[in-house]
């Protein structure tokens, strides 16, 4: 089988690659699992000095590298050039503060000599999306290699240029070869790998269906999961809230890469008394946001990361315009492309509302008190995070444990940042990724008891 990479602007085939046989997977998994008795030993300098390198390396070549993320899945090139910037950021987070995270604790207790240690446990699948091709990896690598595990990747099948490159990044910044690996599989050979002894645990960011399922084979071997799934966002906006900002922060939250991100603002809840304002608002900037070729530095929003993509967020739209929706702008789908479109008189039961739409529409609910938003924005099957706009930022804070999500940003949209931890609950998944958080997930936190003969 050949994995296939096409941009979506064109249907342009721009490569292709021959999948790995089996006994060419299980070599290298050999060989990664086999370089992790060498890997652990390394000092914590060593590491960091390579990861350091991997940043540099990053920035230098940003503007390549952005090149071909447009490419492959669509997005603008000033937003693959900030998902490139921002992956030499998680680089260098890990490389100064690895040591300190993973530094022993010592615990009081009647033993002389109490603590916990946290070592590495092997090697470490990753299982990625095509979204944010080079942060999701990021993310899950430079804490998973900090903490001196071993490395494999299985990427998206679309999007395969950027997962060799992102090796070659690696192998330049002088990591040993079998550290880390691509490897070009789809996913019928996923389950196998799974459940080789020599794969300790497994990572993956993707749909719900995925996650069940690596789960579901992950927990057959006792094997620990970290799952980061979708989101259906709420971007709560009260009666106090600048009506401008507000605006300008929620389109920006529902069209960056042209809202195919787990968070992404997907359901809008405005308080009545600013709903009106807030609405004529949000449809007179969404007619301006400019769309057409990713590579255009002023384009805002590129196509799809397929047609496949944006037909099903057509098929989305209509159903929820036949349940009684309107339409203020949008609605429309060219190839790959789907135009900005904003929708009001939702009701719960429309998929626009209840289902996770991976494309640029945004749904807007009018509330009269803070009860019905806090209901609203709980009424879904995902908690990944909540955003709330309000001038009273105490009023927000206060509401912050009613809301059953792993994230609420307040005046802000919400975002991964490497110092934060990042994940969700209910259908969004469950583990944490960035911050100490993050690379405690992939090690093993050793009680140790010394105790006088």
């Amino acid at each position: 089988m050949k994995l296939k990479s096409i941009n979506p602007k064109n249907s342009e085939l721009l490569e292709q690659w021959e999948e790995l046989t089996n006994k060419e997977v299980f070599m290298l998994v050999d060989k990664v699992a086999q370089y992790f008795k060498i890997w652990r030993k390394t000092s914590f300098k060593t590491r960091s000095n390579y990861m350091h390198n991997a940043a540099k390396i990053l920035l230098e070549r940003k503007q390549k590298l952005a090149q071909l993320i447009t490419n492959e899945m669509g997005k603008p090139i000033s937003e693959s050039i900030a998902e490139i910037e921002k992956c030499a950021w998680v680089c260098k987070y890990y490389a100064n503060t690895a040591e300190r995270h993973l530094a022993a604790e010592i615990i009081e207790s009647d033993a002389l000599l109490s603590k916990v240690t946290y070592e590495p446990l092997g090697t470490i699948l990753g299982i990625m999306p095509w979204n944010f091709p080079f942060w999701q990896v990021f993310r899950f690598l430079a804490p998973t290699l900090m903490a001196g595990n071993t490395a494999l990747l299985k990427h998206a099948s679309n999007v395969q240029g950027c997962a060799l490159q992102i090796e070659q990044v690696f192998s330049d910044a002088g990591f040993p070869a079998y550290v880390f690996k691509t490897l070009v599989i789809g996913a019928a050979k996923v389950e196998p790998l799974i459940k080789n002894e020599r794969v300790k645990a497994v990572t993956l960011t993707g749909s719900e269906w995925a996650g069940s399922m690596v789960a579901s084979q992950a927990g057959s071997q006792i094997k620990k999961t970290v799952l980061e799934l979708g989101g259906s966002n709420a971007f709560i906006v009260l009666n106090d809230a600048p009506v401008e900002k507000a605006v300008e922060i929620g389109i920006a939250a529902r069209m960056m890469n042209a809202g195919q991100s787990c968070i992404a603002a997907k359901r809008f809840i405005i308080q009545r008394k600013i709903a009106d304002e807030f609405i004529e608002l949000f449809i007179q900037k969404t007619k301006t946001i400019k769309v057409g070729d990713p590579l255009d530095n002023e384009t805002r929003l590129g196509p799809l990361s397929s047609q496949k993509q944006a037909e099903e967020v057509e098929q989305q739209v209509n159903r929820s315009l036949e349940m009684g929706a309107k339409m203020h702008v949008g609605g429309k789908r060219d190839g790959a492309f789907y135009y900005p479109t904003v929708l009001t008189d939702i009701s719960r039961d429309m998929p626009v509302f209840c289902d996770e739409v991976f494309g640029p529409v945004a749904p807007i609910v009018v509330f009269d008190d803070i009860d019905e938003a806090i209901q609203l924005a709980n009424a879904s099957k995902f908690g990944l995070g909540i955003s709330i706009i309000t001038g009273d930022t105490k009023l927000a804070e206060d509401l912050v444990p009613q809301f059953e999500d792993g994230a609420v940003f307040i005046n802000s949209l919400v975002k991964s940042d490497p110092r934060l931890p990042f994940g969700g609950t209910k259908f969004s998944g469950y583990g944490r990724e960035l911050s100490r958080h993050g690379i405690l997930e992939f090690v093993n936190a050793k009680t140790v008891y010394i105790q006088k003969i």
